[in-house]
């Protein structure tokens, strides 16, 4: 019987290319992959999921549009739209597709609604709308009063003025009162009544200022001037009170010497201080006002600052 020989079997010693060749190939891929995703198109990127989305979802719930590639950048405005949203405008109009510009209306709406106040100034119920209403009466009572005191204007002895937000109707004191006393002289009376008779119509607020010279009055009444200055504006009040102006209308301030009209070095200057003011002020303001807002420039320097002034003494009529 043969005898078979058996082959060796001989050792190979190149099975190491097989699992090197995988992983040079893998590591091939791997680094080929790396480099792609290094490089994503974002635009694309986002079209592509958008379209899954879409496919998947139905239509994308975003209402930002997706820049692709590159901007071009153009001389009109740009609509930027994914590749989806671009099918589902075909077959729409192309005024829908296009931006709507904005109207001048539409801005002053948008700005009316940002800002009340505005739509109340256009409508005449705002500040505007007061200011010039308040104008018109100030005007109506300088014209009025101007009227009815033409003849005392004209002597000057009562000066009306115009001012922005009053009107001031001076009076010299010698149709008023006597020298050193607080109480009207017979002549005053029927001046100061058909002076009240022009104002008691109008609803303006009046404030009575009364001023004296720098001559100093120390006496029982009068210790000194605030009050003297106080006590004859407050007689002048009393006698508006009287004729039928509201007392709510009125205010006394009694501002002594510290408010002259002229210089105190001469009998003329003194004279023309010695004076009471009415000062009429708009609707809208309070009767006792802002005393510096309305008072002549002061003829003489302002006391220095180490003597401080006395306060003002202030009556309101009740």
């Amino acid at each position: 019987m043969a005898r078979r020989h058996k082959h060796e079997e001989h050792a190979n010693h190149e099975a190491w290319a097989i699992p090197y060749g995988d992983l040079v190939t893998l590591l091939l891929a791997f680094f080929v992959v790396m480099y792609a995703m290094s490089s994503v198109n974002e635009g694309k990127y986002r079209v592509l999921s958008d379209s899954l989305v879409a496919a998947f979802q139905g239509a994308p719930k975003t209402l930002q549009p997706i820049q692709v590639g590159e901007k071009q950048v153009g001389s009109g405005a740009d609509i930027q739209v994914t590749l989806v949203q671009q099918a589902m405008l075909e077959g729409q109009p192309r005024q829908m597709l296009e931006p709507t510009p904005i109207q001048v209306s539409d801005l002053a709406r948008m700005s009316h609604a940002s800002n009340p106040n505005i739509a109340r100034d256009s409508e005449g119920g705002g500040t505007g709308g007061a200011d010039a209403a308040g104008m018109e009466s100030l005007a109506a009572v300088a014209k009025s009063v101007e009227e009815a005191m033409a003849d005392l204007i004209r002597e000057n002895l009562v000066f009306v003025r115009r001012k922005g937000s009053s009107v001031e109707v001076e009076i010299r004191t010698d149709i008023l009162f006597p020298s050193g006393v607080a109480q009207l002289s017979p002549d005053a009376l029927s001046v100061l009544r058909r002076l009240a008779m022009t104002l008691k119509p109008f609803p303006n607020p009046i404030r009575v200022e009364g001023h004296t010279d720098n001559r100093p009055i120390k006496t029982r009444e009068f210790p000194s001037n605030w009050e003297f200055s106080a006590a004859r504006a407050a007689t002048v009040v009393h006698l508006l009170m009287a004729e039928g102006v509201a007392p709510a209308r009125l205010a006394v301030i009694g501002l002594a010497e510290y408010r002259p009209a002229q210089s105190n070095d001469t009998p003329l200057g003194r004279n023309a201080n010695r004076r009471v003011l009415l000062v009429i002020l708009g609707p809208d303001r309070p009767p006792e006002g802002d005393p510096a807002d309305t008072q002549a420039p002061s003829a003489e320097p302002a006391p220095p600052v180490a003597e401080p002034l006395a306060p003002v003494s202030t009556l309101t009529a009740r």
